[in-house]
């Protein structure tokens, strides 16, 4: 699964690697938590990629009351395309959520102990993700699931599952909104290749969302 990330790359390399036009450096999060507001790549008919913001927890639009409904953080990769809550934003509302790295936690000692996964060349992570935009007596407010796999060679000594994510070269096809049929996305929903990742254990502040500072990610020992 994945319940706790980072994003902290340079802006302008940011924009490259997802060919985007940032009109305002995005400050560096170190611990970005469920229930919060988070960058998002969208891609609408007829328009260009550009990063917008979503709250994460998906909230589907047809939910009449959202206190009486879970608002999962993650969404199964497999049966996502059979779910009522997923299937719709797997046809027409995919995303790409930007990550530096994610945080896992397998226990040790009888203590939860907290393991930051990344890109071993440390470019920035493109996690498959699903969007939902749901009215209220407030206004709309977007929402957002991160697409989960089974875990690669690297993350399975850790957690039975890991986030999906996506290579370059497919972000155009996930992105594309005429494309509704799931067959081709689910060819997409694997697991990473192992030798993509590096991981090591970090310090458990990051178990307090309030903490959000680079050294969350300095290895232990």
């Amino acid at each position: 699964m994945c319940g706790r990330y980072a994003l902290y790359p340079d802006s302008a390399v940011l924009a490259g690697e997802f060919d985007l036009n940032l009109p305002q450096p995005l400050r560096p999060r170190y611990n970005l938590s469920p229930g919060a507001f988070h960058p998002v790549i969208r891609q609408p008919a007829g328009a260009a990629r550009h990063l917008d913001v979503a709250r994460w927890g998906l909230l589907p639009s047809w939910v009449k009351d959202p206190r009486a409904l879970a608002q999962p953080i993650n969404a199964k990769s497999e049966t996502a395309a059979d779910k009522p809550m997923f299937r719709h934003a797997l046809r027409r509302a995919r995303v790409l959520v930007p990550a530096s790295g994610w945080y896992e936690w397998r226990t040790e000692d009888g203590l939860k102990q907290p393991y930051f996964f990344a890109r071993a060349d440390g470019q920035t992570l493109a996690f498959a993700g699903l969007l939902e935009r749901w009215s209220g007596p407030d206004g709309e407010v977007q929402t957002y699931a991160i697409l989960t796999t089974s875990a690669n060679a690297l993350a399975a000594p850790i957690h039975a599952r890991m986030p999906v994510i996506l290579a370059p070269a497919d972000y155009s096809q996930w992105l594309d909104p005429a494309l509704t049929q799931t067959a081709p996305l689910q060819a997409l929903l694997v697991p990473a290749p192992a030798g993509l990742l590096t991981c090591w254990p970090v310090s458990r502040r990051v178990n307090r969302s309030v903490e959000d500072d680079p050294s969350l990610l300095e290895r232990l020992g």
